[in-house]
């Protein structure tokens, strides 16, 4: 799996943190405030966009009158008690980080969250110091499926995509490390388990989790 890498860059929710089944719970608490109702194409919809797309769509989809700044505003109070009593990281992800940072791999993290939020799971988790980058999709031109994100990450880790391993836990994340010519391992996560088959498709690898992961690097040393 780590042959031939120089870098490995993680999506963030559900990914290297249990934290994707949250936001539907967010956007049916804030529709709500509209009187409105969470469509049942809202979530397929929106998988893959930045934070700051996402609440474009959000605002011309359903009319709101409060801007993007606003909207992305609301979400980050909403959100910030899940991610501070709640959310938890993924299992043996911190043994794996510390793996990748003990044999020299350069790591980063390329995200569709909010920058608060992500400060936020650093901090909470003291997992700042893995990574020699953390961009999120809002500081690039589009989110996932497009390449840019992960191209961004290459270039600040100074390597080229062909170089790289990238862990998603979506379609549209996996798609977004494709483009950008990079090795693809798919991870399981509850609120993608419907659709394992398209992931395992996409992906170059598939786990189930990282222990997976150490297992395989395990075997193959």
């Amino acid at each position: 799996m780590l042959k031939n890498i120089k870098a490995v860059i993680f999506d963030m929710d559900g990914t290297l943190i249990d934290s994707m089944w949250l936001w539907k719970t967010i956007d049916m608490e804030y529709l709500k405030r509209f009187g409105l109702t969470l469509p049942e194409d809202l979530q397929d919809e929106i998988e893959g966009m930045s934070f700051s797309e996402t609440a474009a769509y959000f605002k011309k989809r359903f009319n709101l009158l409060d801007s993007v700044e606003t909207i992305k505003d609301e979400w980050n109070k909403m959100a910030w008690s899940y991610y501070i009593e709640k959310v938890t990281m993924k299992e043996d992800a911190h043994q794996f980080l510390s793996h990748l940072k003990h044999h020299g791999y350069k790591t980063g993290i390329g995200t569709s969250n909010s920058k608060e939020l992500v400060t936020l799971v650093m901090n909470k988790f003291k997992i700042d110091h893995f990574f020699h980058s953390i961009r999120t999709s809002c500081e690039v031109a589009k989110g996932k499926p497009s390449p840019d994100i992960y191209l961004q990450v290459a270039k600040d880790l100074m390597v080229l995509p062909e170089e790289c391993l990238v862990f998603e836990d979506v379609p549209m994340g996996i798609m977004a490390a494709k483009n950008a010519g990079m090795k693809v391992c798919a991870i399981y996560d509850d609120f993608s388990k419907n659709i394992t088959d398209e992931k395992i498709r996409l992906a170059d690898y598939y786990v189930n989790g990282y222990t997976d992961v150490m297992e395989l690097i395990r075997n193959e040393a």
